[in-house]
């Protein structure tokens, strides 16, 4: 499975950006996608999850903000973030989970979020 990443950019305190993450290649109907971000000198965190059937699961420090969604049909996954802080500054990677005959662990190619005024 390939993983193409984009949306990240440069957005002032309190503004939006919208991340997408699209899959491509032996992708499977039964799949999550995780998204993680990693600030500088800190470990990679774990953010937002939602699986193929609509679950969704967010850290603490993103929830009320940071929504994920996906179009099934595109094979496209989106993190809309909202309410920005310069604490969500990180690179952000999306990370696809299929679930076949065996587990396919796919990653994208990280893009970086910077909050700053």
């Amino acid at each position: 499975v390939q993983l193409q990443a984009s949306g990240g950019g440069l957005v002032q305190p309190g503004g939006s950006l919208r991340l997408s993450c699209a899959a491509s290649g032996m992708i499977f109907t039964i799949n999550a996608m995780h998204w993680y971000r990693q600030a500088p000198g800190k470990q990679r965190e774990l953010v937002a999850s939602i699986t193929s059937g609509g679950s969704t699961n967010y850290a603490d420090s993103v929830k009320g903000r940071f929504t994920a969604s996906r179009d099934n049909a595109k094979n496209t996954d989106y993190l809309q973030m909202n309410s920005l802080k310069p604490e969500d500054t990180a690179v952000y990677y999306c990370n696809r989970i299929d679930y076949g005959p065996s587990r396919i662990d796919s990653w994208g190619q990280g893009t970086q979020v910077t909050v700053s005024s």
